[in-house]
């Protein structure tokens, strides 16, 4: 079966940053928690870059912590805020989280109108959680019930195996690719017929691997995205 080809590709991060703003007082408790994966996800902000540029593409990032507000979940999700969040702050974060997403959803119809839209939404997971280590160095997350996704999923899945055969690649695995999402959330908004949206998880233990290693796995994504572009 020949894998779909896009006509345009779209680049999010909606967890690259751990910055603050101006609610440092929010974490002077806790400060550490800044540095751990509650609060962004180290790494995948600099593929995001990679592979924007290396595809010409337009790339949303988010600009804070996910402990102030969640970009990946939606407004009204108990997740979208954490006990760090401060009350005064909810409202003008709120409307901060209704901006970004305009923005995005603007970005994604405009270049659906023309063709087949693809999707990479860049993220980076804890190599254990819970006591459970994770079994997978990268992570493809999409929806099976979609075509477009499901037949995309199994050439990257085969594409990166071969490109990376040292390391494990996954299908919905750590997540599930439906859950509450940027990309489900598009998937409402746009055709199937015209978006295929995609989380890629990394694991955050490629911090602790060889920087070669760490390079030679997001220039294989790279390359496997770009091949998906007609």
């Amino acid at each position: 079966m020949t894998p779909p080809r896009f006509d345009a590709l779209l680049v999010t991060c909606e967890h690259a940053s751990n910055a603050v703003a101006r609610h440092a007082a929010a974490f002077r408790a806790d400060p550490a928690v800044l540095h751990t994966h509650r609060a962004w996800d180290p790494g995948a902000a600099l593929l995001a870059r990679e592979l924007a540029t290396a595809c010409d593409a337009p790339l949303h990032e988010g600009k804070f912590t996910r402990l102030l507000i969640d970009l990946n979940r939606r407004e009204n999700s108990k997740a979208a805020f954490s006990t760090f969040t401060p009350d005064a702050a909810r409202e003008p974060l709120l409307e901060f989280h209704r901006d970004w997403r305009a923005a995005v959803l603007a970005d994604a119809q405009r270049l659906a109108k023309h063709g087949r839209l693809l999707h990479v939404s860049c993220h980076s997971f804890t190599p254990e959680l819970h006591g459970e280590v994770r079994s997978a160095e990268i992570g493809l997350l999409y929806d099976p019930r979609r075509g477009l996704e499901k037949r995309t999923a199994d050439a990257w899945h085969a594409a990166l195996r071969e490109a990376l055969p040292a390391m494990r690649v996954r299908r919905n695995y750590p997540y599930r690719g439906i859950s509450d999402g940027v990309t489900s959330w598009l998937r409402r908004e746009l055709p199937a017929t015209r978006y295929a949206g995609f989380e890629l998880e990394l694991n955050q233990g490629f911090a602790a691997r060889p920087a070669r290693e760490w390079k030679a796995a997001r220039q294989a994504i790279i390359r496997v995205v770009r091949a998906s572009l007609a």
